[in-house]
């Protein structure tokens, strides 16, 4: 009796004893020695790659965000600001989902099919919406030149880019917005328009909030 109550208690004491070391292992040691590579090599990544203005965080390069006015009272969802470039449509997992505005409870596609009803439509109102919104006095956006970014979400719904195309279709409507000229705001879309990544992987892009970002410097400059 005695040998197998001590033999337990041997087994409880390695048994803990290689509990507490574990956890020092993996609960204190790894995460720290992870964390102290991640800052030294990758500290702009592993703090989510913000970006700042102002000597504020404003966001991150990684997740788009919204441009819209105030919500007026008895409108479900708030107008876009067109003084401000704008970014993909935000309909993540659809029109009815929690995630419609940029929010990062969700994140996801519709998951609708090409020729759904629904997905149509929502493409011809966005559609509609951008050859409205950017044709101004002198310059006329037509159907065909809109680019499928322009009217539909990402994969993810929260994609922080758009294609140089559809920030070039914007240039006028800016431009005329902030009182500047369409080749000072054109020369912004093409300093920061990005080439792929290693010249194959990916598509040309332009990041919307850095565009955004010199955009109100190029106003305040110029004001």
């Amino acid at each position: 009796m005695n040998n197998s109550v001590t033999h337990t208690a041997r087994l409880l004491a390695a048994g803990l004893r290689a509990l507490l070391l574990l956890t020092l292992v993996t609960g204190v040691i790894y995460p720290l020695v992870v964390t102290g590579i991640a800052q030294a090599l990758f500290h702009d990544q592993a703090n989510g790659s913000e970006i700042t203005a102002d000597g504020k965080v404003v966001g991150s390069s990684l997740i788009g965000q919204p441009y819209n006015l105030p919500p007026k009272k008895g409108r479900p969802t708030p107008e876009p600001d067109l003084k401000w470039f704008q970014g993909r449509p935000a309909n993540g997992l659809g029109s009815n989902s929690i995630n419609t505005r940029y929010q990062l409870i969700l994140s996801g596609a519709t998951n609708l099919s090409a020729d759904n009803k629904d997905l149509i439509q929502q493409v011809k109102a966005a559609k509609a919406a951008v050859v409205k919104d950017n044709s101004v006095p002198g310059y006329t956006v037509r159907p065909s030149e809109v680019p499928a970014d322009a009217v539909t979400s990402s994969a993810s719904g929260l994609d922080p880019d758009i294609s140089p195309q559809y920030a070039r279709i914007q240039v006028h409507r800016i431009a005329e917005r902030n009182g500047l000229s369409v080749s000072a705001v054109g020369k912004l879309v093409e300093d920061h328009t990005q080439g792929r990544k290693l010249g194959f992987m990916g598509e040309p892009r332009v990041n919307v909030l850095e565009l955004n970002i010199a955009l109100k410097a190029l106003v305040a400059k110029t004001s």
